[in-house]
């Protein structure tokens, strides 16, 4: 784990991440709310890739809570069965699908708590929905997150709820709505696991890492 990085780096970094891609999207694709719901819930221990897939037909015939029940349990495990752990998935998007007709009206509900009490649906998936949807500052800190974060120094952390504070605490305001993208996206595919591609970074300089490669 490296040393926390002090503000004025932090807001370099970031500085940087902006001006290289100053509105970054998440990968996820979906058509509405409800879609993005189902779609993170989806990519628990799947990619992005493999999730988007799947979903394509699928959203296209059931994007609301109501039409995915119409399709029931058996009809979307056959649209989800390219991804890992599809049957419980399945079962929890079954579940979240009818939590949100009785209760929240066919409406994805836009706080924390609400998001955390649908079947399947963590922390990380609620702030993700937060984010993306509603535009709210929340950070979703994945496994991308949490090795930049420690890595770099910019939001170091022994689990993801200590990463997760120390983003809110240390990235510049007007950085936080956009922070877990670039960081994800750093992640995914500059600063990867096994071999960094640190020849390529933006913030190679600024990096507290000591086992870079060039």
């Amino acid at each position: 784990m490296a040393r926390q990085l002090d503000y004025l780096t932090i807001k370099e970094i970031f500085r940087r991440f902006h001006e290289a891609e100053p509105e970054p999207k998440g990968e996820l694709e979906h058509v509405n709310a409800y879609t993005l719901v189902v779609a993170v819930a989806l990519s628990a221990q799947a990619t992005d890739a493999g999730v988007n897939k799947a979903t394509r037909a699928l959203f296209q015939i059931a994007d609301t809570p109501e039409k995915m029940l119409a399709l029931g349990e058996e009809g979307l495990t056959g649209h989800i069965k390219t991804i890992g752990l599809f049957r419980q998935k399945a079962k929890n998007v079954i579940r979240l699908s009818q939590i949100l007709v009785d209760q929240f009206g066919g409406e994805v509900p836009s706080s924390r708590a609400a998001l955390q009490s649908l079947p399947g649906v963590g922390r990380k998936t609620a702030n993700v929905v937060l984010n993306m949807w509603f535009h709210q500052p929340a950070q979703a800190v994945d496994t991308h997150i949490f090795r930049v974060g420690n890595r770099t120094g910019i939001a170091p952390g022994k689990d993801v709820d200590v990463v997760e504070r120390a983003i809110e605490d240390q990235v510049p305001a007007e950085y936080q709505q956009h922070a877990h993208h670039w960081l994800i996206l750093h992640g995914r595919y500059i600063c990867v696991a096994r071999k960094p591609k640190c020849g390529a970074c933006l913030i190679r300089d600024l990096c507290e890492y000591e086992e870079k490669t060039f």
